[in-house]
């Protein structure tokens, strides 16, 4: 019998996280999961917590990467533009009745390399506007909802490439136990500190209202107004539905919304953006009157610049994201191929949907208050890395006054 090079006391204190942390699962509230099959073990950790916290009903929808590349391999083009919309309708369903959502990533963050790219982009399309009635509930903060992982192999050993599977997959697992914070003995006690740091940090910004963030170092002179009224947020937030919860496990960041209207210069990515089996490498981007109106990458631009293509608000900003050069993600040394690792590494900003939550009096606004007030929407939400050590970030005020707000890729206060 073999022995699993993941720590089933840290998996187990992961879905105790996740359910006590992550999402706070309410007495009789139903629970909507999506999970790789390879995460089968921490599903049914979290199923077991979810059902002692009181859930209603647990549903997990799984995916298969075997299956997935079958598809590419074998259906007809015509294929590439349908997307499960039935099953989306279904989710946002199951939200408007106060559902939580849960999604465990894991998938290998390279499943498409190699695949066609069009049918990659036209997939991509669909599926985008078929999930976005379900997104939209999320983004809005309808209610509450998380995001784990679990290290598999493939993944694993994509971080890893010079190690054995097993030692790979060990390695993944104690550096995902680590940023999630469940390697210490009171994980719960643990996040409670870590999201009180946040809570001073957005608390600060929110004081200052500022008018707009200038960045400037190698390659990069930015200017991101930000959206009228904006708010600040991180880590633990209370969702429309009166639930506190933490949708990023693991999360070191403080975000907001930017105008989409206001954001002028250029800007060089910091870090590889892994998306959609594709590592796009070396990004530098312009933009004139909010839109992202040039890409340029070493690798991955044509790959891009299709997603932003996807839509109007596509190649407009719907986030702004401030994350210290030291956390503990960027100081691991780790590249994860992972968007929801990597971005808590680095300072970032995202292209697409807004997060309606980022406003003053959010939860009480329309999409078309939000819009008018500089809010972005989109089928798409990606996340760039664009902060390092040699970044400063200037806050600039209303008057055109400026004060530091980061030095170096450090808070400056």
């Amino acid at each position: 019998m073999t022995t699993s090079p993941i720590d089933p006391v840290k998996l187990d204190k992961l879905a105790q996280v996740a359910i006590k942390v992550g999402l706070q699962l309410a007495e009789g509230q139903d629970l909507v999961m999506t999970a790789p099959l390879t995460a089968a073990p921490l599903v049914r950790r979290i199923t077991e917590h979810a059902y002692k916290a009181g859930a209603g009903l647990v549903t997990t929808i799984y995916s298969d990467e075997e299956a997935t590349l079958a598809r590419y391999k074998h259906a007809n083009s015509a294929s590439f533009d349908k997307a499960a919309g039935w099953l989306y309708s279904g989710m946002a369903e199951a939200f408007k009745g106060n559902a939580a959502r849960l999604a465990i990533a894991g998938d290998n963050p390279m499943m498409l390399a190699g695949q066609d790219t069009d049918k990659v982009s036209r997939a991509m399309r669909a599926n985008s506007a078929a999930y976005k009635p379900a997104l939209q509930l999320i983004t809005g903060f309808d209610i509450n909802w998380n995001i784990v992982s679990y290290p598999s192999a493939a993944w694993a050993k994509l971080v890893f490439p010079d190690d054995s599977e097993e030692v790979a997959v060990g390695k993944l697992a104690d550096a995902i136990f680590k940023a999630s914070r469940v390697d210490v003995d009171d994980p719960i006690a643990a996040w409670a500190d870590h999201n009180a740091n946040l809570k001073k940090r957005w608390t600060w910004l929110n004081g200052k209202a500022f008018a707009s963030l200038k960045y400037t170092g190698p390659g990069t002179d930015l200017t991101v107004g930000l959206a009228d009224g904006h708010r600040w947020k991180g880590g633990a937030s209370e969702a429309k539905n009166g639930i506190t919860c933490n949708p990023n496990i693991p999360t070191e960041e403080v975000f907001t919304t930017p105008h989409r209207l206001r954001v002028e210069g250029y800007v060089a990515a910091t870090k590889p953006l892994s998306h959609n089996g594709a590592l796009i490498e070396e990004m530098q981007a312009r933009f004139e009157g909010g839109r992202l109106v040039e890409l340029k990458a070493a690798k991955g631009q044509d790959i891009f610049n299709k997603v932003l293509d996807t839509d109007e608000g596509a190649r407009r900003l719907g986030e702004v994201a401030l994350v210290p050069h030291s956390s503990p993600i960027s100081a691991s040394g780790i590249l994860f191929f992972n968007t929801l690792y990597d971005e808590n590494a680095s300072c970032h900003i995202a292209q697409g949907q807004c997060y309606s939550d980022c406003f003053v009096d959010g939860k009480d606004l329309s999409q078309e208050q939000i819009f008018a007030q500089g809010g972005n929407t989109s089928n798409i939400h990606i996340d760039w890395m664009i902060g390092s050590d040699k970044i400063d970030i200037d806050g600039v005020h209303a008057d055109g006054t400026t004060e530091p707000v980061m030095r170096k890729g450090e808070w400056a206060n």
